[in-house]
Order: C-alpha cells, then structure tokens, then sequence
C-alpha cells in the first residue's frame, strides 16, 4: 500500500500526458482515516467511469456493533451511509471540470426500498466498510488534467467521507432508527406463518404513490385503517405495539370500484417483500418473503414448463406436460409464470384481474353450456384456486373488479371504498349464493414437475469477453440476447437486473451441467449468496459497485426468461 503523498506525486507526474497515463494510478493509498483502493481506471474521458473504493477499519468508523452484526440491520445502515454519502457527493460531482465524464463523482441512488448492495458494504466479522463509487478521471481533450483530479481525491472526498462515513458525524438517533426498523419489520415477516397471514398492513400506513414513476407518497393521501373484523395487534422489538389488517393464508378477493384502491393496495403488497424507509409510508406493509406477483406475459418464451395443471389437450397436439414455445400467449404464459413461481417455493400469489389473461382466469356458465368444457383446453384458475390452497399450500391474493365468481372461491373479501377497506365477507356470500356456480367436477391436478435438468450454453465458456447489460428494469442484454424482465413487477432496482446478469453467467459457468435441476442450480447458487454475498459470483479484479440483491423468486424468472437456456 503506498502513501497519500505518493499518489499526489503520481498524478504531478502524469498531468498533461496521453489519458492511458492515468493507469498508473491503480492501487491502493493511505489516507487519514480510511484506504483509497482505485480499482479500475477507463480507458478515456468518454468512457464509462473508473471505479474507485473506500475502505475504513470497523474501529476508525465507530459504529457500535449491535448496528452491523445482525443481518437486517447491518443492511439497513448500510444503505442509510450510502443515501448520506450521494448526498454528499451530489453537492460535488462536476465541480471538477474537463471533457467527456470528467469530474463526474456516483455512487448507487436508492429508492424507496431497503436492498443489500455492493455500493456500500459492512463487515459483520469487525465492522469495517467499504464504499464502492464512479469517478470521472478529468481530462482536456484526451490529455490527462490531473490537477481536477486531485480536488477530487484531496478535497471533495475526503469530505465527503467525513461527512457520511463516521459514526461520529451522523445523527444517532438517525442511525439506529434505520436498524430498529429494520428490525421491527423482519419481526413482522417472521411472525406472519405463525399466526395464519399471508400479509400484513399497518393502521395509518400511506399506499397511494406521489405518481406513476416515482415512489415517494402522496401527500395528503387517505391513510390505510384496518377494518376491525381483520385487524390485529403486534408488538414489536422496537416500535412496540401496532395495530393493523391480517390477511389471513386461503383465498383473498379484493375487490371495489375502478380508482377505489384496489391496485394501490395491491402494488403496496408486492413490494411488502422488501423493507423501506422511514417516511415512505409502507414502513409497516409486509407481506410473506416468498410472495409473487403472477400476470400474463404476452410472447415470453416458455422452455419445458409441465403447464398440465393449467392447460392440457391442446388442438396441435403440444405436449403440455414439458410446455415449450418461444411465443407465448396470455394464457399459456400466465399459467407458466405460476408453475415456474411454485418451482421457486412460492406461497403467495398476488394477481390482478387487470394485467390476467381473462380466459385463464374464468368462463362463465354460458361460454361453458356453449362451448363444453371438453373443447376448451384450459382449465381455468378459479377452478384450481382453492386446491392450491388445500393441496399445495399456497395463498391467493386477487384484485377483481368485473367478475363475481371468484365470490364463491374467497375465505375473506375487502371491498376498497375511496382507499378506505371493509370486510364484506358475508354479504358477499350471501349475493353470490343467488348466483351459483356451474357444478361440473374438475379432476385433481398431478403435481407438476420440477425436474427440468439445464445444459450450459457455450457462449459463456466459450466467450471471455462475454458482455452483459442492463437497459433500465426492462430488460438484460447478454452478448445482444435480451432476457425481456418488464413484468418481472417485484424487480425494483436496475441494480437487481445488474446482478442477475453476473448470477446468471456464474450458473451457466459452474451450476449447469446438464445433470443438476434447475432448481438445485438455483438453490445452490442462492445459499452461495447468502453465506459469501454477492461479491463471490462477481469473478472479476474488483466488485462493481452498481449490483443490488433479488430475491430468489427473481433469478429464478431471470434464468427462465433466457431463450437460450439449455433444457
């Protein structure tokens, strides 16, 4: 490890030489304080940034151990430290000045949601903390202007890192919030199974959004009161007691007029599997870790899926049993997207009527009396919602909006009424029982089967310069393949579909073998995670510092999305 001083020599040296010269920066220095490690340096000023880490022994940052030693909390301070240090590097990126990036200062901007990245992280062994930022080598021209660069390392860091870094210089009461938060909400999530719920939601809780792109909320927006047929008290670590409304495991119908609340309240549950900030409102919605939002996914690719349970007997002949298309319907791809979700341990499906397949979904007694159940190849969910339940454990929540049927199917119905809920259970019933549904009997379903065993594909043994992209949360770009992820709802961050193209490379290079199943690939590469983190199926000479943990649910849909999975 070299001095401070020797970097400032280095750059005096190399100010005014061709831009390569910058790379005889790389390395790590000796600051007051904390280790500057420049990791990766680009290749020229229009080029995407260098890549430059901070690291800070556990005693010099200061933080008690009680706020980094327990997983939900360590990520929680984790990211508060990374939100005070975009601040503070906001007030400073481009007050060094050049062409191209030059000046540039990043580092990951997180949303309204609490994810495990790679932009800052802690050591649960001794405290310790890396930070993991971009900045823009200055130059004028393609000639290193080396002076800019030393603002950057000699007076906006340094205080920036002050300023965002030390327990010292942050609000206590601030920090340990965060942890306690975070604490409050696993403590929800882990007592959901026991007492019977699939989802909770805090009385005052804000679901409505600030608007469709952002995810602050909105001011002045209804604040969410349980009805009191459903609500239920908890008493947490921290918070202590909180009331709010239990849905309970089985079968939930949501259901309202149009611009009521019924997606609102439904969004607000697909992102409960991750926890948020304070002051954004769904502090308190937590739903079951393993939920997923199911819809219909016109033209997926789908690659020996056993569909069976949903669909069978198709007019073409397909086998259903090991489904297979590159183009597939609403209903087909609805119906895979909830086999392919049960093949990821799945125990709560959110569906709304909105984005379903409607065929998929239901018929009605007169498109059954015209059309027999024996022509019609599917067989529709609200046939096989309730063995789900019974046979497989798994919840429903659906927002319905134009159909009744699903009345007869539900445990317990909530009517929105201007973002207000009330349980209509019973009069619900009672309405429906004038409205009888068709009494033909549906044969069980076989279990479906997950034994799909997946093949690598060569490109990424066979490609060392094999490039992986992300555009937005749209989609993953593997050497101009896209794995298409824009209903893939419970994605959150770019940041997860940055770290599913590397999770997805380390399975092709070393899971897939053409004899494991792709759920024990899956499982594999999951515990790997979760016992080294992400950095171990980063094989690179540095981590990057854009990548943000999904779920397992997410890999899961990333590396069935793929067209080129070997099955």
């Amino acid at each position: 490890m070299q001095s401070a001083t020797e970097l400032r020599n280095i750059l005096q040296r190399i100010d005014r030489r061709s831009y390569p010269a910058y790379k005889d920066t790389r390395g790590a220095y000796e600051f007051p304080g904390y280790v500057l490690s420049i990791d990766h340096v680009q290749g020229d000023p229009f080029a995407a940034p260098s890549k430059v880490s901070i690291h800070i022994r556990g005693k010099q940052a200061g933080f008690p151990e009680n706020l980094w030693k327990e997983g939900c909390r360590r990520i929680a301070v984790q990211d508060y430290l990374l939100r005070q240090f975009a601040r503070q590097v906001e007030r400073v990126s481009f007050k060094a000045k050049g062409s191209g990036k030059s000046g540039l200062m990043a580092v990951s901007r997180p949303g309204q949601e609490v994810l495990e990245r790679s932009a800052c992280q802690i050591d649960a062994a001794n405290g310790d903390i890396v930070l993991r930022m971009e900045v823009g080598f200055p130059a004028n021209g393609r000639t290193v202007n080396s002076r800019e660069l030393e603002k950057i390392f000699f007076d906006f860091l340094p205080e920036c890192v002050k300023g965002a870094l030390y327990f010292r210089s942050l609000k206590k009461d601030a920090v340990e919030g965060a942890a306690d938060l975070a604490e409050d909400q696993q403590y929800i999530r882990n007592q959901l199974d026991g007492m019977g719920l699939c989802a909770f939601v805090a009385d005052g809780a804000v679901l409505p959004r600030e608007s469709g792109v952002s995810g602050r909320p909105m001011k002045d927006a209804v604040r969410f009161l349980s009805p009191e047929s459903l609500s239920v008290t908890l008493t947490l670590p921290h918070h202590g007691k909180l009331t709010g409304m239990g849905i309970k495991k089985g079968i939930t119908l949501i259901v309202g007029g149009g611009y009521h609340g019924k997606s609102t309240l439904l969004k607000a549950l697909e992102t409960g599997v991750y926890n948020h900030i304070a002051g954004d409102g769904r502090e308190y919605v937590i739903t079951d870790a393993t939920a997923m939002k199911i819809r219909a996914e016109d033209g997926r690719s789908i690659r020996d899926v056993d569909i069976s349970m949903f669909i069978r007997d198709l007019p073409n002949g397909k086998d259903t049993v090991s489904f297979y298309t590159e183009d597939a319907s609403g209903s087909t791809s609805q119906a895979a997207n909830m086999v392919e979700a049960m093949e990821a341990g799945t125990k709560t499906f959110l569906i709304d009527e909105d984005t379903s397949a409607t065929n998929f979904m239901i018929r009605d007694e007169l498109m059954q009396r015209v059309v027999s159940r024996d022509a019609e190849p599917i067989v529709p969910f609200i046939d096989r919602v309730e063995e789900l339940y019974r046979d497989y454990g798994i919840s429903t929540i659906l927002v319905a909006g134009s159909s009744g049927s699903y009345f007869h199917k539900a445990d317990c119905i909530i009517q929105m009424n201007r973002y207000e809920p009330f349980e209509i259970t019973e009069l619900a019933k009672q309405a429906a029982a004038e409205f009888p549904l068709p009494t033909q009997r549906v044969p069980a379903a076989k279990q479906p089967d997950f034994a799909r065993k997946v093949r690598p594909d060569r490109v990424f043994k066979e490609d060392s310069r094999l490039k992986i992209k992300t555009m937005g949360r749209d989609s993953i770009s593997v050497n101009r393949e896209v794995i298409d992820v824009r209903y893939v709802e419970q994605l959150m961050d770019s940041e997860q579909l940055a770290a599913l193209g590397y999770i997805l490379k380390y399975m092709q290079c070393h899971l897939f073998d053409g004899k494991s199943t792709l759920q024990q690939a899956v499982e594999r590469v999951w515990n790997l995670l979760q016992q080294k983190g992400i950095a171990e199926i980063c094989e690179g000479s540095y981590l990057p510092c854009g990548l943000a943990m999904p779920r397992k649910q997410e890999i899961f849909a990333c590396v069935n999305r793929y067209r080129k999975l070997g099955l």
